[in-house]
Formats: C-alpha cells, structure tokens, sequence
C-alpha cells in the first residue's frame, strides 16, 4: 500500500546499477555453449560397475558405516546370525577334518603334526571370532574375512577323503546328509549376515528420512518367505549334487530294474566323477530355469497374488 506524500516508482532504486538476465559467469557459459558442441564433463554421470565382493553385500563396501541403534527386524536378524554360526562352526569342525588341507601336509613334512591341527582349530575359531564382530558391531569387512576362513578351512587336496573322525558315525547316507547340512548352514550364514547390513542401512535412512518406504511390513514379510525358500534351495542343490549315485539309479530304475541296480553298484557314482556328474546336472538344471525366466514368473505371479 503506498504511503501518501511517496511516489510508487520504484525506478530510482536501480539508478546507477546495471542490471542483467543472468549472472556473468552463466551468460558467458551461455554464449561459449553455442559455438561448442562438446558436453561438459561434470554432465557425464560416473557409473560404478559394482565387483562381485560389493555384489554379494547389495552396495559398495565402504571402510565403516555408521548405523543407528539396530532396530527389532536387525536384532532378530543378528540372533538368527548368531545362532546359524554357531551350528556351522560345529559342522564345519566336524565335516572338514584336517587331513587333506594343506596346513596339514605342511606339518607332515616338517614332522609336527600337532601344529596342523592348531592351525586347523586357530581357522575355524578366526572365522567364528570375526563372524560375532561383524555382525553385532554391524561391520562387513569382518564378515568377509569370515566368509574367506570358513571356506578356506573346507578346502582340501581332491584325493583326500572326507571322515567324520570326532563323530562315531557309520553310513554314507547319514555322513552325506550331515555334508548338506553343511552347505544348508553355509548359504544361510551368509544371507543373514548380508541381510543384517542390508536391513541396517535401510532403517538408518528410513528413520534419517533419506528415503521413503511405503509398506515396510510387506517388504519384511517377503523377505521372511525368501528365508523358507532359500534353504530348500540350497537343500535342493546339495541333494542333486551328493545323492546323485541315488538319484540317477532312482531315475533309471522306471525303466530297467536292472540297470538301475548296476548304477547302485558302480564305483564311479560314489567318487569324485559321481561328483562331478552331479555338478553338471546342477548347472544344467539352474540354466534350465533361468532359461525359462522361471524367477521373474515366480515374481509377478507373487505380486500379481
């Protein structure tokens, strides 16, 4: 409202400026983008491929991230964690004896067999004690170095024979059985701790309001399906790759009795090409699937539910 006595031009503000569309550094931007035809550098978005350590963890692997305090899906998770790595310890202390690795054959050579099965049991207790750091301090570096010992602590020379020394077993089936169990135990172990960093960076910025997640019950509950799926999985693929001397001759034996029989007595089923075979028809059946696109069926018919 304009005060009586006072002109409403406000031209005499400007008296003595000069005035301008745009600031300098824009406008001389303007008229060399128009003679130029190249694209500034700083438009080019960086792309980061990730590697696959960063692709088993859902992002990339930075030094430390700081986490809010972990909520009642992390805490489940980190139990869950917890307890899945303790059975696995035992497992593996059982199942992976320490005759045939190569700490072992080191020993022997030098005479010392004790220190073999110290570094054996140092192994596997490593792996344990970064597996509880990692997941209750939430940190990833310590669950890959866990990772790495538990599956270095299971490899061993081919020519090696797996024996459940500490464990008076009798019986391939149950030693075999006890083996997929080992793998069972193995993939969860690692989806849960992965799980725990990824739930941890999700509620922190859930709760930081960096992103909005509408429905985050549902989310959880998918993810608690995926939990009873993973494993039949996992189950699924061990039993095809270690009952194949059972599998094959189950198949077979529709047709002939009698061939089947003899695949039940070959020798070469319950070795390494047993083994192998199995392997191959694992491949062959994980192809198969994701040939038909039977993970992206399985998805929309979820959603579509």
């Amino acid at each position: 409202m304009a005060i009586p006595g006072q002109s409403s031009d406000t031209a005499h503000l400007n008296e003595g400026k000069t005035m301008r569309a745009a600031p300098r550094s824009r406008k001389k931007l303007a008229g060399q983008m128009k003679s130029s035809k190249e694209i500034p550098k700083d438009a080019i978005p960086e792309v980061h491929i990730p590697t696959f350590v960063e692709s088993m963890f859902g992002g990339p692997l930075v030094p430390r991230m700081r986490f809010l305090p972990a909520d009642k899906m992390v805490q489940t998770l980190q139990m869950l964690s917890g307890v899945v790595m303790i059975l696995l310890g035992v497992l593996t202390y059982v199942v992976t004896p320490v005759s045939g690795t190569l700490w072992f054959t080191f020993s022997e050579m030098i005479g010392v067999e004790v220190l073999g099965i110290v570094l054996h049991l140092t192994i596997v207790l490593a792996a344990l004690g970064c597996g509880f750091w990692g997941i209750f301090q939430r940190d990833a570096r310590f669950l890959l170095a866990s990772y790495v010992l538990f599956i270095l602590v299971s490899l061993r020379f081919a020519s090696s024979k797996v024996t459940f020394q500490w464990l008076p077993i009798e019986g391939e089936f149950i030693e075999k059985v006890l083996l997929i169990m080992y793998a069972v135990f193995l993939v969860m172990y690692m989806e849960l701790t992965n799980s725990v960093i990824r739930f941890s960076m999700l509620d922190t910025s859930i709760r930081t309001g960096e992103v909005y997640v509408m429905n985050v019950k549902k989310v959880l509950n998918r993810y608690h399906i995926s939990l009873v799926i993973t494993p039949v999985i996992a189950a699924a693929v061990a039993f095809l790759t270690l009952m194949i001397n059972i599998v094959i001759p189950a198949v077979v034996g529709l047709f002939s009795e009698i061939a089947a029989t003899r695949l039940r007595e070959s020798v070469e089923l319950t070795s390494v090409y047993g083994v192998a075979l199995g392997t191959m028809i694992v491949f062959l059946v994980v192809a198969a699937v994701f040939g038909a696109n039977l993970p992206a069926r399985i998805q929309k018919f979820r959603e579509s539910a």
